[in-house]
């Protein structure tokens, strides 16, 4: 008679219940494993689309508006003019360190962000691990509390 064709007892059948349980929750987690890197590879790639088409954008918006500029006969030989341009290159530069200093904030904000919540994830694991531990002593405990010399006094 094989394994699987012996009657179970109480016990064997609750214990293969839970083994088959455990294989299925795992065996699942385990396919989400192998799509992560996947997900993380598309993401990184449409980021990375994303910035060049926003370069790209912006360069062509600005060499048309030069073509259009150079077009009409823009000159940059107005009165005042050197002061201006001076002065919105400062500007400009200015605005640009800011928002630089902010992207730099923003990134340094949300990597300690992930970082806390992987610390997260890890005290979860190690709570989890300890409640276990504690239910199972906790059941251990109330076992041989009511074992069979025991019982016989709750009996009537």
């Amino acid at each position: 008679m094989s394994e699987e064709d012996a009657p179970l007892t109480t016990n064997n059948k609750s214990n293969k219940m839970y083994e088959d349980i455990n294989q299925s929750i795992t065996r699942v987690v385990d396919e989400v494993a192998k799509a992560q890197p996947q997900y993380s590879q598309s993401i990184s790639d449409l980021q990375l689309d994303y910035i060049q088409a926003i370069k790209s954008t912006v360069q062509n918006t600005l060499a048309a508006q030069k073509n259009i500029a150079d077009a009409r006969g823009f000159s940059s030989n107005t009165p005042f003019t050197d002061r201006h341009i001076q002065q919105l290159r400062k500007q400009i530069n200015e605005i640009t360190d800011n928002i630089v200093r902010t992207v730099q904030t923003n990134n340094q904000v949300a990597v300690n962000t992930l970082d806390a919540a992987r610390d997260s994830v890890r005290i979860y694991t190690r709570i989890s691990d300890a409640a276990l531990e504690l239910n199972s002593n906790v059941g251990k405990t109330w076992t041989s509390y009511f074992s069979a010399p025991q019982q016989q006094f709750f009996r009537q």
